[in-house]
């Protein structure tokens, strides 16, 4: 039987310089044609920043109830997100709207499905158990990372398991995206260094998955190819509308390549990192990327070749192994230039550490089956002790 493919997205994608002045305009885009009341969950850094205000200020023009929630604690655990859940109590939304990096994005779109679902979040962590779809949601991301706008899933973590897991359904699909990359334009230096890196990781490591397909492939290409022409003017120049513009489209490509054929080893190794330690997910997935490509290197030769080009690298009259080998180069150069961390021990992370890591990272078997190449215990061990200086 012929291999089938298949993909689904956010139901509507408004994109541009300032399209989040649009917002309002685009409400009807939820199929609730008379919004009379929403929430608007987010961060108390955003809101500093005076989008929300702006956004408050349309919906008022129109009639529409705005109540805002800044709860969303940085990589939220299930506790936090419950918290944000019983602030809500009984209040009637008709729309979601979460604003800011993926922590707020996921949480909003878990809030949604539980107003929906009479289940915890932990009785829908895994793949396909929500039932019934949530309330409405419009996201609007203000990191060029995770890609969680255009997604199925939702990422909480566990403290008593020291472990991040996914929720995954359709039903998480948001229905209107407002992609603005002015919203960026003030992101701190860290901040656009590990999440650039980790729209990176979510692209590379769909390109070599074993679930890569046409469709993933022509999303992951071309956010390679506009991550790698913008990432370090990102850095290095924020103030870059053109940067910031190509890094939150290569971030949602991104997240579009991963819906197709899913992340694999680099975030499976990750996720004990955040959930234990506390490490941000683009710094645990830089970290990471450069060894797990060396590990999985005679299984992705090929595959890995076939981004130098997109990536800007010369690779006339280079074999295929020179080719992917300089793609590791250039991405081992990018974690120097953006100054990420390359040390687990000034994270607190020590030798006898290493095997508890690798059983929780081998309990991810929803990404490491996406792996080009079986990680023994030993196998995930080795590449985090690389990480040890």
């Amino acid at each position: 039987m012929q291999q089938l493919y298949r993909f689904q997205t956010a139901a509507h994608i408004v994109a541009g310089r300032n399209s989040i002045q649009a917002l309002a305009d685009n409400l009807h885009f939820t199929g609730i044609h008379d919004v009379k009341s929403v929430l608007i969950i987010t961060q108390p850094s955003i809101k500093a920043l005076g989008v929300i205000d702006d956004i408050v200020g349309q919906l008022s023009v129109k009639g529409i109830k705005a109540d805002i929630n800044t709860n969303v604690l940085p990589e939220p655990t299930v506790g936090n997100i419950e918290e944000v859940f019983q602030c809500i109590g009984n209040e009637h939304y008709d729309v979601l709207i979460g604003i800011g990096g993926g922590s707020v994005l996921d949480t909003t779109k878990i809030i949604s499905v539980l107003k929906t679902n009479n289940n915890s979040i932990r009785e829908l962590l895994g793949t396909d158990l929500v039932a019934k779809p949530g309330l409405p949601t419009i996201l609007i991301p203000t990191t060029s990372g995770t890609g969680a706008e255009v997604t199925p899933n939702a990422i909480v973590t566990l403290p008593d398991e020291e472990l991040k897991v996914g929720i995954v359904s359709k039903y998480l699909l948001p229905k209107v995206v407002i992609i603005d990359p002015m919203l960026t334009l003030g992101l701190p230096k860290p901040i656009t260094a590990a999440t650039g890196m980790d729209a990176f990781t979510h692209s590379l490591e769909s390109y070599i998955s074993n679930k890569a397909n046409p469709l993933s492939d022509m999303f992951a290409l071309e956010s390679i190819r506009l991550i790698s022409a913008s990432i370090v003017e990102a850095y290095q120049n924020g103030s870059s509308a053109d940067a910031r513009e190509k890094m939150l489209f290569g971030s949602m490509y991104g997240g579009m390549a991963l819906t197709c054929a899913g992340t694999a080893a680099v975030h499976a190794l990750a996720y004990p990192l955040g959930g234990k330690f506390k490490i941000s997910h683009g710094v645990a997935n830089s970290m990471l990327l450069p060894h797990v490509m060396e590990f999985n290197m005679d299984a992705i030769t090929d595959r890995l070749s076939q981004v130098a080009e997109p990536m800007g690298i010369q690779i006339r009259g280079s074999s295929k192994a020179e080719a992917a080998g300089r793609v590791v180069d250039r991405i081992v150069e990018w974690t120097k230039i953006l100054e990420i961390p390359q040390d687990l021990r000034s994270f607190g992370v020590e030798e006898n550490d290493v095997p508890a890591l690798a059983v929780s990272a081998s309990k991810v078997t929803r990404l490491l089956n996406n792996n080009p190449k079986t990680l023994t215990l030993d196998d995930m061990e080795a590449i985090y002790r690389k990480l040890l200086s």
